[in-house]
């Protein structure tokens, strides 16, 4: 019995009937993914919703409607505010108008790449002095038209009441203005200023709903109001689509996984028994099919699919969904088979020996390899031969020719060889900028560019270590300065107690000392630690953190400094746990260091944002907060050690506590940065994610 199952396993029979079953189930696959993209644009999310309020469907009824009367309060107000410019400001038309000056270099004979910029730039300005003038004009035409093209969206909206002010605009579809009449409605959004009021409250716990709050937290104003509310009417027929369209993707969904799993199980059994009679046959036997290369085979593969998916694009699916699977048998059937056969030629351990590719490859030395086997005799016979007939017929009746060719050939190897010999020697007297430019392709090109290549490593060391002198200039400027302040104080008061003789004074001058003292050990201890977390001289236990509870529990344990200071931290980040793999210590000392650098230079009474995104292999950690002081100097420069955003050094941080995060993220295989735009300052944390082993 068990020898008859093993025949019937293997059988001619048995794989046909297998193979006609898979290609049923992949057309089958082809046809519920058609479904599914006809049936609510492919979301396969809606099969696990269990709320219309929790769905992508009903943020996506108001989330285009909010951003376009987002961006006509914010940007657009009017037309009059258009009309007048107030949509352009100075960077936009200034990139505008370089954007026209590089046109000038392109197309206009006027401009001399001898003179100097500003030289050609007064000559651009001069001609093309009406473009210039025009440029103003096309953008405000151009934003008239974006205001036009958001007008006509808001008044296309059927269904949801909007209500829209800045103060001064107003965009709405309805005769309410004041937002208790819109909450009068079964479902409603209230935006105003920084505060929002939705209902029914589980909207809030939708994943899509930051879409619209991400976009509100924005706003530049606290006059901003945008109402909308979803009468009964319209919310019953969408939440009847709603779950029609469930039913639907929920029965397409489920038809996926069952022909998924049929095809997957059947193409596994067809590779197993592909070329054997039983399971333990150690000959494997090749169809005809198989003497096709095995290049040509995914080459044909490939056109194959190509053409296949060319016709499924001519028929515009979704509404022709009844053609896909008669198109698909023909050409999955044809697809497979050369599929089949490369498994064979795995299993047969000749995939790479049996590609056109590799058979010509083998060719090739298997001819050199005899040349050369055959021994100086036969390479001079072989050169004879294939040579002195070409040389014959090139150089007969014209020898002088031939000589003055290899007479000019023979003197441009001479001076490309000068070339390099003086270029050498310059650059060994120190002409660390000279390039060596010879032209052409051969050993001498290839020498001289890797000569250039080595004096541009100099170059680079050279300016590495004038920027590190620098660096380090700065560095014991500042240590001297921010360490003499207090030391100096210290040995001030202490001169001053010695001749002292008032108790109540003494008092004074000892608690002065006390805290110069405490303020000399902070500025040595964050010198120590600096030098400690730059060398890397400091034990790292990687393990699993959740960072989204570590952050919560650290901004718990200095709520009070937040309150002191009228901060209002917002902390944005994914409804699951997010695990990185770091040193909870050193990740929080690093996120430690960025709070308190944002205690210290932080606006009162303005807001902190801290946001926590999932990238592929990372976790991305964003702090921005508005900065008490003007930050004129550049992101490198602040991230220098003893580095202050006020540039009077009056605060009583020490200037290390950006460099030591930086240092402490980077032993922990992550990456810190910091970024200034205006007065907002943000720093960046990149944190390994943590992975299932």
């Amino acid at each position: 019995m068990d020898i008859r199952l093993k025949k019937y396993s293997h059988s001619m029979i048995t794989k046909l009937i297998v193979f006609i079953f898979m290609l049923a189930c992949f057309s089958g696959v082809i046809h519920a993914i058609g479904n599914l993209v006809s049936v609510n644009d492919g979301e396969v999310g809606i099969v696990f919703e269990d709320n219309f309020f929790h769905s992508k469907s009903f943020v996506g009824e108001s989330e285009i409607l909010i951003s376009d009367l987002t961006r006509l309060l914010e940007k657009y107000k009017s037309e009059e505010h258009i009309l007048k410019g107030g949509t352009i400001n100075k960077d936009e038309l200034r990139n505008e108008e370089q954007n026209l000056f590089f046109d000038y270099q392109l197309e206009s004979k006027s401009y001399n790449p001898n003179l100097r910029e500003v030289e050609n730039y007064e000559k651009f300005k001069v001609e093309y002095a009406d473009k210039i003038s025009d440029l103003k004009d096309q953008m405000i035409k151009g934003d008239l038209r974006e205001y036009h093209f958001l007008l006509e969206n808001i008044e296309a909206v059927d269904g949801p009441l909007y209500y829209a002010s800045d103060g001064v605009n107003v965009y709405t579809n309805s005769t309410m203005n004041d937002k208790q009449q819109f909450k009068g409605y079964p479902s409603y959004m209230v935006f105003e200023g920084y505060k929002s009021d939705i209902y029914p409250k589980e909207i809030e716990a939708s994943k899509y709903l930051n879409r619209i709050t991400m976009e509100l937290d924005e706003w530049g104003s606290e006059n901003h109001a945008i109402y909308v509310a979803f009468p009964r009417k319209f919310l019953d027929s969408k939440i009847s689509e709603w779950k029609e369209n469930k039913v639907s993707a929920t029965k397409g969904f489920y038809l996926l996984l069952g022909f998924s799993a049929g095809f997957i199980l059947s193409f596994f059994y067809l590779a197993l028994v592909n070329g054997r009679k039983f399971f333990k046959d150690k000959e494997l036997r090749l169809h005809t099919v198989d003497k096709l290369y095995i290049d040509l085979n995914i080459l044909l593969c490939i056109g194959l699919i190509t053409l296949w998916l060319i016709i499924l694009e001519f028929l515009e699916l979704p509404s022709n969904l009844h053609w896909v699977i008669p198109i698909t048998i023909p050409f999955s059937a044809a697809c497979f088979l050369l599929i089949l056969s490369m498994v064979r030629h795995l299993k047969n351990r000749t995939f790479f020996k049996h590609t056109l590719i590799y058979q010509l490859i083998k060719g090739l030395i298997r001819f050199v390899r005899n040349v050369y086997d055959s021994g100086n005799v036969g390479v001079k016979t072989v050169l004879i031969v294939i040579g002195y007939p070409l040389l014959i017929a090139l150089t007969f009746f014209m020898f002088p020719i031939t000589i003055g060719i290899a007479a000019w050939f023979a003197l441009k190897k001479v001076k490309s060889f000068k070339a390099i010999k003086d270029g050498v020697e310059r650059i060994k007297n120190g002409e660390l900028h000279h390039s060596i430019d010879i032209g052409g392709k051969g050993e001498f090109a290839s020498l001289a560019a890797n000569i250039n290549s080595i004096t541009d490593g100099l170059k680079n060391a050279v300016d590495n270590e004038l920027k590190s002198e620098r660096l380090k200039t700065e560095l014991i400027t500042n240590v001297s300065h921010d360490i003499r302040t207090p030391l100096t104080s210290i040995i001030t008061y202490v001169d001053l107690l010695k001749k002292e003789k008032d108790l109540s004074k003494i008092a004074e001058y000892t608690e002065v000392l006390d805290q110069k003292s405490k303020r000399l050990k902070f500025l040595t201890d964050d010198l120590f630690e600096a030098a400690k977390a730059s060398s890397g001289n400091i034990p790292v236990h990687l393990e699993k953190i959740d960072i989204v509870s570590l952050i919560a529990q650290g901004l718990g344990e200095v709520s009070e400094k937040i309150e002191e200071l009228g901060l209002e931290f917002r902390f944005n980040h994914p409804n699951d746990k997010v695990f990185v793999t770091a040193d909870g210590k050193l990740l929080w000392r690093s996120i430690e260091n960025v709070l308190s650098n944002i205690f210290k230079y932080a606006l009162k009474g303005s807001r902190v944002y801290i946001h926590i995104e999932e990238l592929e292999r990372e976790i991305l950690l964003t702090f921005k907060n508005i900065s008490a002081y003007e930050l004129n100097i550049s992101a490198d420069e602040l991230m220098e050690r003893f580095k202050r955003g006020d540039e009077s050094r009056s605060s009583q941080g020490s200037g290390l506590g950006l460099s030591i995060a930086q240092s402490l993220i980077n032993i922990q295989k992550g990456k810190f940065m910091i970024q200034i735009d205006g007065d907002l300052f943000k720093s960046i944390i990149y944190i390994p994610k943590h992975h299932k082993k």
